[in-house]
């Protein structure tokens, strides 16, 4: 009999951790090939850990809830093959698709630091850098950074991970100890969080939340016991886990930035009447069906480009300015939750491509089937409120970055043309675009000016315009 170590697979290119939602199998079972053994959370999504070798499964390595790095090993299976050399690296295993009916936020404050892309450890983040040969997850990274602790501070910190690791616990636990505030880190990505789609954006917890990458945790205001009194006929309802990270990513974003919401009506009849004329056309050609969502997209990625300071994100006393135009997108899930995947580089498609891209992304979303890296990254967010009936919204900004957009319902409603032989009322589609900014690093001028110019892209729309 041969043993297999069974490692956590590598999830994403940014995804250092992962947290153990549930063992799938337990010692002394036996395992097929591709049987699910474990089931595992990062940031953004859920996955499942398929064996990759049939035997019998002799041992955890890990507990349910433990922080586990991406490459350690997790179980110990029993095979009949003659050997895995013990110094023969042991095949990994894959992620399957996530588990359906699960989804993720931005941000999640088990996760590793890339993984949802809302990770939390953003790429972008300026973090501890030691001269040691120690590995520190982009995670530990982030946090450190977030409590002033520089890198000599952080080699005398002992480790419980694998050959001696700093985790996340350990790290808020030497804070705890130490007297700081560890505030849980919920969500810089590596790249960062990312938006929505067809999602909420409203102040509740429609929006999802990453924590922003290396900024200094202000006093946590210390949480009074709120008393709340129970009828005969009250039902106690417990958070899962995603309500759970919802609600902390909502109170930090709040925590973070001082949120600010510049309000724009724009008359879009000219883009109602352009899609209704050509939508039939597309679907037959395409294969696709075209919603407001990219055309809204299209406006931003606009917008952005004339006015590059909206799409940046902070460290600490820094403003990272981001190259790249990628745009989240927060798409509602059967279960209630929401998710953001997010489009890189939008600037760079056309409409077509936007269309297809927003499609793929929200369908797969809805089925629990992104990637990772599908949730990382995003620099700017919009959130479709209008797809509930709210003409307009006030968002929470998706921390890190440092603007969000709400779009409502587009309504008929009579206003008044300019015409060269005077003032007319007519009946026009008109629609709110709501943007909520960090004031730290934009101004009204700054937010003002931008959700304006988006609103000017979707009123001088070309009806005659070519797909």
């Amino acid at each position: 009999m041969a043993q297999y170590e069974l490692l956590l697979p590598k999830m994403g290119e940014s995804v250092a951790e992962a947290t153990i939602i549930k063992w799938a199998k337990h010692p002394g079972d036996m395992i097929d090939l591709d049987d699910t053994i474990l089931e595992i959370a990062t940031d953004k999504v859920d996955s499942e850990v398929p064996s990759p070798i049939a035997g019998k499964l002799i041992k955890h390595l890990f507990k349910e809830d433990e922080v586990v790095q991406v490459g350690a090993v997790i179980a110990i299976i029993e095979t009949d093959t003659t050997a895995v050399s013990e110094n023969e690296a042991p095949v990994q295993a894959a992620v399957t698709e996530p588990v359906p009916g699960i989804a993720q936020i931005p941000g999640t404050e088990q996760l590793p630091a890339e993984n949802t892309g809302v990770s939390y450890p953003s790429n972008d983040a300026v973090t501890p850098e030691s001269s040691s040969e120690r590995f520190y997850s982009p995670l530990v990274k982030n946090i450190a950074a977030q409590e002033n602790i520089n890198a000599n501070e952080l080699d005398t910190i002992p480790g419980t991970g694998a050959d001696g690791r700093l985790t996340k616990d350990d790290l808020l636990n030497y804070i705890q100890a130490k007297g700081g505030n560890a505030a849980q880190p919920n969500a810089p990505a590596t790249e960062q969080q990312a938006a929505p789609v067809l999602a909420p954006a409203a102040q509740s917890a429609n929006t999802p939340l990453s924590q922003p990458a290396g900024i200094p945790s202000a006093a946590q205001p210390s949480k009074p016991a709120v008393s709340v009194s129970l009828g005969g006929g009250d039902e106690i309802i417990e958070m899962d886990r995603m309500r759970k990270l919802i609600a902390d990513h909502m109170i930090m974003s709040v925590q973070t930035s001082p949120h600010v919401t510049s309000f724009v009506e724009a008359d879009v009849t000219n883009l109602v009447l352009w899609r209704e004329k050509v939508k039939k056309v597309f679907e037959k050609r395409e294969n696709e069906k075209i919603t407001f969502t990219p055309l809204f997209i299209e406006a931003v990625t606009k917008a952005i480009k004339d006015f590059p300071m909206i799409n940046v994100s902070v460290n600490g006393t820094q403003i990272i300015k981001k190259r790249d135009i990628n745009i989240g997108m927060a798409a509602a899930l059967p279960s209630g939750n929401l998710i953001v995947p997010v489009i890189k580089n939008a600037d760079q498609f056309n409409l077509v491509g936007l269309t297809k891209s927003v499609n793929d992304l929200a369908g797969r979303a809805r089925t629990s089937k992104l990637k990772p890296d599908e949730t990382q990254g995003g620099t700017f967010t919009l959130t479709n409120v209008g797809s509930f009936g709210n003409v307009m919204g006030t968002p929470i900004i998706n921390q890190p970055q440092v603007a969000i957009l709400a779009v409502g319902a587009i309504k008929k409603k009579p206003a008044v043309l300019e015409t060269e032989f005077g003032d007319v009322i007519a009946i026009r589609h008109m629609m709110f675009l709501s943007l909520s900014y960090d004031h730290r690093v934009v101004d009204g001028a700054l937010g003002g000016s931008f959700v304006r110019r988006v609103a000017d892209y979707l009123e001088n729309w070309d009806i005659n315009r070519e797909i």
